[in-house]
């Protein structure tokens, strides 16, 4: 009894507090949608406000073509670091199309199976093959150069950077903000200074690659080394070890798999800025993507995309390889070379593995027969050489193939073995297009909802934010939201941030965005959230929902926006279903790892108390999965965010066309104006679901 008088006193003060914060909200916005009817500066953002940020950008960019061809500043440095870039990647292109087909997947071949086995290796040969069938071997060995340029460039600064991050706290305060508006400002406005500073051709989207994709880089080298152990540091100065030392034999060994996946993620977010990038100049598959879209052959983009697809899945195999390559080396985790182990008793399986012992067999005493030559014709001094002799085995047979097959004339591959999917892809979506719009006569179909969105959604939110509500309210609503969130110092932070949209200008068109954000965000949730759960309930749903996943997430965002362009017109419906095929997958994913990482014996219990099935998720597993949910709702949001430009591109209106069109129009003040204000909404909205994903994380871990 004593207990629930208890309970019942604290319960009241938090349905107090609750009952003042609302009283506050609501109080607030009353009281400023009164002051906006007497004073016009509180109900449209002043114009004279304006800080004319735009003016200076569009001076330097006269000062810079003026003096382009005289400054020191372009004699001495970005002439001779595009020199540089141009040479290396021209180098590495050169190399990679003068190699014959065949010793170009016998290579991938042989290295994925020396870090992780012939599973990984075939696995890579399944990715090479569809790129020549699709008859794209060419184009996919530029975009390859073009990858390996970046990412070694992003790798170059990228690692230094993040030791001197994790060794000081200072220059790690420093970086941070600089890294988040990296991250958030959208890739395309990257693209107006570089061609400022480079000019239109490779290099520029190299240097555009390699700032979209740096800050995996520093951070994950600096969240690594800071995550070696005090004690490990302290052992290796008490044997007497300099500092280089430790960094050498000690932190950097360490923090090596923290570090791979950061070289992991810098190469994913290289390959998703291909097609941007080919915009000025890029080539390889991503100019392919492009022409394809001009022409609105969706067969021909959907195969550039796949090959694109492919390219990633490589990529991604072969850097987490590596980060694993120690592991591997241990004898215990080889188990069947091929198959999986659960299949060792079927003859047939046996046979095979038997087969491919004998080829390791030989393999293994050509190594000893070169390494016994070695070291008898260079004596014990050069061990280094004869301890790789396996290697050396591997080189002159990769020198002979080529030699050889240059001499017969095989280098591109072959046509016989071309594979076309664009026709049939092409007459799909033509079929779509004529049968979807209007099924029957029934009013359902892609144009009745393209109709219902515009008119009913999207033209009645886009006035009442821009021209309804004084920028005060919706101010008010985010200071208001950041300080429910974190308190003070958030609320001074988003202030700051908020007004600084409206100083540059660009009130009104981030109004139209974050009507486009808010609708697209509410459609992934209600979808994502249930087919989340649905996932996380069954295995088999799980199964057949991640490759979609993975697809979605892979395929370059321009191949799927020329069908949704075909069926649903040009405009915000086509930049928003677009939006939600790119931004749902986040919500998915965390809703089912959330739910499915709900203890087993909570649920259990809530079950022997007579919980059903539905009070069980509502009551247990949404409330403990919630931080997950929440992060995956932000992850969403940010992803809403990136899409804004590409569907300015395709007509949608606010600051993804503002971008846009200040690129169209070399206009290089609107674009970065735009551009900042979609970093700085980003942010806000950034902070604050993350703040909130914070507080249902500790509300989660005290119940």
């Amino acid at each position: 009894m004593a207990q629930t008088t208890l309970s019942q006193r604290n319960r009241l003060p938090a349905r107090l507090h609750s009952l003042l914060s609302w009283g506050l909200f609501a109080g607030g916005i009353v009281i400023l949608l009164m002051l906006s009817q007497k004073l016009i500066a509180l109900d449209i953002f002043p114009e004279n406000w304006n800080i004319g940020l735009r003016d200076v950008l569009n001076e330097f960019k006269r000062w810079v073509v003026v003096n382009r061809n005289s400054h020191w500043m372009f004699t001495f440095f970005f002439e001779p670091l595009s020199a540089v870039i141009d040479f290396t990647l021209r180098r590495i292109e050169n190399f990679l199309l003068w190699l014959p087909w065949p010793v170009v997947i016998f290579a991938v071949f042989i290295f994925a199976e020396r870090i992780r086995g012939l599973r990984l290796a075939f696995l890579m040969v399944a990715c090479l093959l569809p790129m020549g069938m699709f008859g794209l071997w060419e184009e996919s060995l530029q975009t390859l150069a073009l990858m390996v340029t970046a990412v070694i460039f992003s790798l170059v600064l990228g690692i230094p950077l993040g030791i001197w991050s994790a060794r000081n706290d200072m220059v790690e305060k420093i970086l941070r903000p600089i890294l988040d508006a990296m991250q958030t400002m959208p890739a395309f406005v990257y693209l107006i200074p570089v061609l400022l500073f480079f000019g239109v051709a490779r290099v520029p989207s190299i240097i555009a690659t390699v700032i979209y994709a740096l800050p995996p880089a520093i951070r994950l080298t600096s969240l690594g080394l800071r995550s070696v152990s005090d004690e490990m540091i302290e052992a290796a100065d008490a044997f007497g070890s300099t500092e280089k030392q430790v960094l050498r034999k000690v932190q950097l060994p360490l923090a090596l798999p923290t570090i791979m996946v950061g070289v992991n993620q810098t190469i994913m977010m290289a390959l998703s800025i291909v097609v941007i990038a080919a915009l000025i100049g890029a080539g390889g598959l991503g100019e392919v993507v492009l022409k394809a879209l001009r022409r609105l052959r969706v067969g021909s983009a959907l195969e550039a995309g796949l090959a694109i697809v492919f390219m990633a899945v490589l990529l991604d195999r072969l850097s987490a390889a590596l980060a694993q390559i120690e592991r591997h080396s241990i004898q215990q985790f080889r188990g069947y070379r091929l198959f999986s182990e659960k299949q060792r008793g079927i003859k047939v399986i046996a046979w095979l593995e038997r087969g491919i012992s004998r080829v390791y067999a030989f393999g293994v005493t050509l190594s000893v027969q070169v390494e016994k030559y070695l070291a008898k014709t260079f004596g014990p001094g050069a061990g280094w050489l004869y301890n790789r002799a396996d290697w050396i085995v591997i080189s002159l047979f990769l020198l002979l193939a080529t030699i050889l097959l240059l001499l017969l004339g095989v280098q591109d591959f072959p046509a016989a073995l071309h594979f076309d999917i664009s026709r049939p892809v092409d007459a799909m979506v033509q079929w779509m297009q004529v049968n979807l719009y209007n099924i029957g006569d029934s009013g359902i179909g892609t144009g009745p909802l393209r109709d219902f969105l515009i008119i009913y959604v999207f033209k009645p939110l886009r006035t009442f934010l821009t021209d309804q509500v004084p920028w005060t309210v919706v101010a008010f609503v985010f200071v208001y939201a950041a300080f429910a969130a974190s308190g003070w110092r958030l609320m001074l932070s988003v202030l700051a941030l908020v007004l600084s949209i409206g100083l540059i200008g660009m009130w009104p068109f981030t109004m139209d965005t974050l009507g486009q954000t808010l609708v697209a965000g509410v459609i992934c949730v209600g979808l994502g959230i249930p087919l989340g759960i649905w996932s996380s309930k069954s295995d088999r749903a799980d199964q057949m929902i991640r490759p979609v996943l993975d697809f979605l997430q892979t395929i370059p965002i321009f191949v799927y926006l020329v069908p949704v362009i075909m069926l649903f017109g040009t405009g915000s419906v086509a930049g928003l279903i677009a939006s939600v095929l790119y931004a749902a997958v986040p919500v998915i994913r965390l809703t089912n790892a959330g739910i499915r990482s709900v203890d087993v014996a909570l649920k259990e219990s809530a079950q022997a108390f007579g919980s059903t099935w539905l009070q069980t998720l509502l009551k247990i597993e949404i409330p403990l999965a919630l931080p997950a949910i929440m992060l995956g709702i932000n992850q969403t949001i940010m992803m809403v965010l990136a899409m804004v430009i590409i569907a300015g591109l395709v007509g949608a209106t606010g600051l993804g066309l503002e971008v846009y069109q200040g690129f169209a129009n070399d206009n290089l003040g609107r674009s970065v104006e735009a551009g900042l204000a979609i970093v700085l909404c980003a942010i806000v909205i950034d902070r604050i679901t993350q703040q909130f994903a914070r507080k249902a994380s500790q509300a989660a871990n005290i119940n």
